[in-house]
């Protein structure tokens, strides 16, 4: 960055982010060259040089993370990261271009703020988006984009001091591992016999994280009072809705740099406690399945693992959605299996409906639009998903998904062309006959029958879609099986 960012000057040529001492530094021994004065031994010199540097390295590990923090680097790389992720303002409408200016002008201002402790973070706005299946909403949080750069920096200096302690079971935003590497690993433990499922639901998780139990699980590893103040202000800056700032006394609300983080730390606990019960699982984020070989053990399961959530760690089951079942009755990060002994994974039918319910969105927008265009709108979707399912081996869903998706379009074609005259016109110069073209215009039947009908599929073919860039969803997934 040349203009604008931490790592800049401002117009007077004061460093807006000045280079913080190095909290990492070790502790250099001075070589024992001599006795001390006064007759002191060697062996002296060493136990009162050892003592002086452990007592540095305590004093660095209790005072020096909010150093870390606001080092130079940390904060440059935290700038770009934020920059590249975009996202919306929060509540004082500042944009993420908007960040580079406002640091030049008032970052020494704030570093000094949270140096001392006296900086309150903002209020994040509240944005309620549906859930799934369309039964309710999810709260997300937007923080300012000030608030995100800080805790962006923070998260940069805490992940790598909890992150190292964290279950190899643990998949879920965490560097190097991914839903891919989750869903690898349960279909591994199906195979190996495991083929009954612990299916732990929890309910709204993130709205309901007990503050105090968490910040105690960050003060384990984390001895600077000032961060962990911090760090708590962050937890209970409130929540702006419709103009109103509400009280925020638990949750982690989704949205955040630090939520993932967070929430990984405190269910870490449970992590724990199913390794030491030597249990086989696959936890992301708040989504936790537990592999046994029988029901009879699940369910010894599941009421051992509700008590020690809502006891230990004050969570609550959700009781209609948890369940004790095969795991091809049940679906993991959108996925599902087949119940054959090497099982194969497949598409859960919870994410076909949900991206139909995505694709008819952009269809709704693009009733006005010509095809071509369309169908370039659909690309990021598609390709997206496929990206995200290129583990399925199971090729139904895509044959159907692609054949629903062309009579989707060609529904759309079909309303475009308004009148039956023009119905006609139309057919005919996509080679229909002229009695058939007139039959089909005429036949009074509705937009979906026709998009459905032989006239359309002759007129519209699947070789026409291709040839507009329609992105084939059973092509994608032969492309990724010859790359794997």
């Amino acid at each position: 960055m040349k203009s604008e960012g931490p790592n800049m000057k401002d117009g007077k040529g004061t460093d807006t982010l000045t280079d913080e001492r190095d909290a990492d530094r070790k502790v250099e021994t001075p070589e024992d060259s001599r006795k001390g004065r006064g007759g002191t031994s060697l062996d002296t010199g060493r136990e009162r040089q050892a003592f002086a540097g452990a007592e540095e390295t305590s004093r660095s590990e209790t005072t020096m993370r909010l150093e870390e923090v606001l080092r130079r680097e940390n904060l440059k790389k935290a700038y770009n990261r934020v920059r590249s992720n975009r996202g919306a303002p929060g509540v004082d409408g500042m944009t993420v271009d908007d960040l580079g200016a406002y640091l030049r002008e008032h970052w020494s201002r704030r570093k000094e703020e949270i140096r001392n402790g006296t900086y309150r973070p903002q209020p994040v706005r509240r944005v309620d988006i549906p859930k799934p299946g369309g039964k309710g909403t999810r709260m997300l949080g937007i923080p300012t984009v000030l608030d995100r750069f800080v805790q962006q920096a923070i998260l940069q200096v805490l992940s790598p001091i909890f992150d190292p302690h964290m279950s190899k079971s643990s998949y879920g935003f965490r560097p190097g591992r991914s839903a891919h590497d989750a869903v690898r690993q349960a279909r591994q433990y199906v195979e190996d016999g495991y083929r009954c499922v612990v299916d732990i639901d929890l309910e709204r998780f993130f709205d309901t994280v007990n503050h105090d139990m968490l910040m105690a699980h960050v003060a384990r590893r984390v001895k600077d009072k000032r961060l962990l103040k911090l760090i708590r202000a962050y937890l209970s800056s409130g929540i702006m809705h419709k103009g109103v700032v509400q009280a925020h006394r638990s949750g982690t609300p989704q949205g955040s740099p630090l939520s993932p983080l967070l929430s990984n730390i405190l269910l870490d606990n449970l992590d724990k406690e199913l390794e030491r019960r030597g249990h086989r699982f696959c936890r992301y984020a708040d989504d936790c399945n537990v592999y046994v070989k029988s029901t009879k053990a699940g369910e010894r399961v599941m009421a051992s693992l509700t008590r020690f959530l809502e006891k230990k760690l004050r969570l609550k089951v959700n009781g209609m959605k948890s369940a004790v079942a095969a795991p091809w009755m049940r679906k993991f990060l959108g996925y599902s299996m087949t119940r054959q002994k090497i099982p194969r994974l497949k598409v859960a039918p919870e994410s076909v409906r949900r991206l139909k319910a995505q694709i008819k969105e952009i269809l709704r927008k693009g009733r006005g639009r010509a095809i071509p265009r369309v169908i370039t709108d659909l690309a990021p979707l598609l390709r997206g998903w496929m990206e995200y399912f290129r583990l399925v081996s199971v090729k139904a869903a895509f044959e159907l998904l692609d054949e629903w998706i062309r009579r989707k379009l060609r529904c759309l074609v079909w309303r475009q062309w308004k009148t039956p005259r023009t119905r006609v016109k139309r057919l005919m110069e996509r080679g229909i006959q002229q009695v058939r073209a007139y039959t089909s215009a005429f036949n009074g039947h509705g937009p979906w029958w026709n998009a459905g009908a032989s006239h359309m599929n002759n007129a519209v073919p699947v070789k026409w879609f291709a040839q507009q860039g329609l992105v084939s969803l059973l092509s994608e997934q032969r492309r990724f099986i010859r790359l794997s």
